[in-house]
């Protein structure tokens, strides 16, 4: 159980007026809580302002920042395309107005991301409570709708990105937890270029970003079954294109006001976590996020500055504690996970592309079947329909019955 990290002093532009000080006393009030890791974000601009050069001082101030972790007992994923953050978007000039150049496509943008990544990789290899990169944050956003400026590629393409950029990573930092993450359109969006197939195949773990008010809370209300199980709705997704055993990472998890509000917010985080650990494989949740946005910082959406387990002033909020409280008991009795017997029958065609995904999204039939399902106090998970008959397939996941949309009692 972990947090993303989103600093005190001026929240991610911190980079900017780097206080080793202030981050240690974040940290001290992450430890406090009984948290064992953070998810930590570079500002991309910052640290690679030009496309040949990598910031040494920055790095410098990386690798402090890890240092620091280490000496609270917390371990560090580095997200390095930094990339979208609470609805901001943080690209170098270089690909920008007169540089303009896909982010995904272009032979020097995607070696000089590579010198980034292989750049960060390397500096922490050696520390051992570095767990790996993620190649950026929800970085899938900028490939297309509803983007206002997309880099637009194919699927094929961001592909090859992904597992060119990858093995960078596994190059500089062998054996740790390199991965890539991916906002929700990658399971709802038909034509989305980034695919369930490469979560749950690329990348040393299948990482997954919940967030509930992407139409979930509005159908289904805060309390909801469909809203309490969506995170291991998601985690459950991973399932259908994986191998048995992947292990799953819930790098993204809030309570997003107004839709859960402050005074839901402790007991939508117990549900959330508990129904997120009943699933198999799930081996670390990181809440978003640590520390709230000030409110001195202007334009940010209204929900983005009071998502923190914490204050700006890094005063404990009673979500705090329901999350130590949980990660305690977690530590003390590790859950074993029963298998998932009744699946579910996903048809989102082609395997490999999901050209008809949606189906998986809040109000498409897979979705509010599994969502009944849910409610009925089943435990359900998914399975790919060129697989549903395949008894081998079946029975490596402890799969029973199996069920088609169509086929689950609706009430009324």
């Amino acid at each position: 159980m972990g947090a993303n990290y989103t600093p005190t002093n001026g929240w991610f532009h911190h980079w900017l007026d780097f206080e080793l000080d202030s981050v240690r006393r974040d940290f001290d009030s992450l430890a406090a809580i009984g948290l064992d890791h953070v998810r930590v974000f570079p500002l991309w601009p910052v640290f690679q302002p030009n496309r040949t050069l990598v910031r040494p001082r920055a790095v410098e101030q990386l690798c402090a920042l890890v240092d620091a972790a280490a000496e609270r007992g917390l371990d560090v994923c580095v997200d390095a395309l930094q990339g979208h953050l609470s609805s901001f978007d943080f690209v170098p000039s270089w690909l920008h107005s007169w540089h303009r150049r896909s982010m995904f496509t272009h032979p020097e943008v995607v070696e000089a991301e590579a010198l980034y990544l292989h750049t960060l990789a390397s500096a922490l290899a050696d520390r051992p409570n570095f767990l790996g990169m993620t190649l950026g944050n929800e970085v899938n956003q900028f490939s297309g709708p509803p983007h206002p400026d997309p880099d637009l590629c194919t699927p094929d393409e961001a592909t090859a990105w992904l597992e060119r950029l990858l093995a960078v990573c596994e190059e500089a930092a062998p054996g740790r937890l390199h991965v890539h993450g991916a906002y929700d359109a990658v399971w709802f969006r038909d034509d989305h270029p980034f695919t369930p197939a490469q979560v749950a195949r690329l990348g040393a773990a299948s990482v997954v970003h919940s967030w509930v008010f992407n139409g979930t809370a509005q159908r289904h209300g805060r309390g909801g079954a469909a809203t309490l199980h969506h995170a291991a709705y998601q985690v459950e997704l991973t399932k259908a294109w994986a191998e048995p055993g992947r292990p799953v990472w819930l790098q993204e998890v809030g309570a997003p006001g107004p839709l859960i509000p402050p005074s839901f917010a402790a007991e939508f985080a117990v549900e959330t976590l508990r129904n997120a650990w009943d699933c198999e494989d799930v081996r670390a949740v990181t809440w978003w996020c640590s520390h709230d946005v000030p409110r001195s910082l202007g334009d940010f959406p209204e929900r983005e500055y009071d998502l923190g387990l914490l204050t700006s002033e890094r005063a404990r909020k009673p979500l705090a504690d329901a999350v130590g409280e949980f990660a305690a008991a977690l530590r003390a009795d590790p859950p074993a996970p029963r298998t998932r017997s009744t699946a579910l029958v996903l048809d989102v065609g082609d395997e490999e592309y999901a050209p008809a995904r949606s189906t998986t999204a809040p109000g498409g039939e897979f979705y509010e079947a599994w969502a009944v399902l849910a409610e009925q106090g089943v435990r359900p998970t998914a399975v790919l329909a060129g697989r549903a008959s395949d008894p081998a397939h079946l029975s490596r996941r402890g799969i029973v019955e199996v069920l088609r949309p169509e086929e689950v009692n609706r009430p009324g």
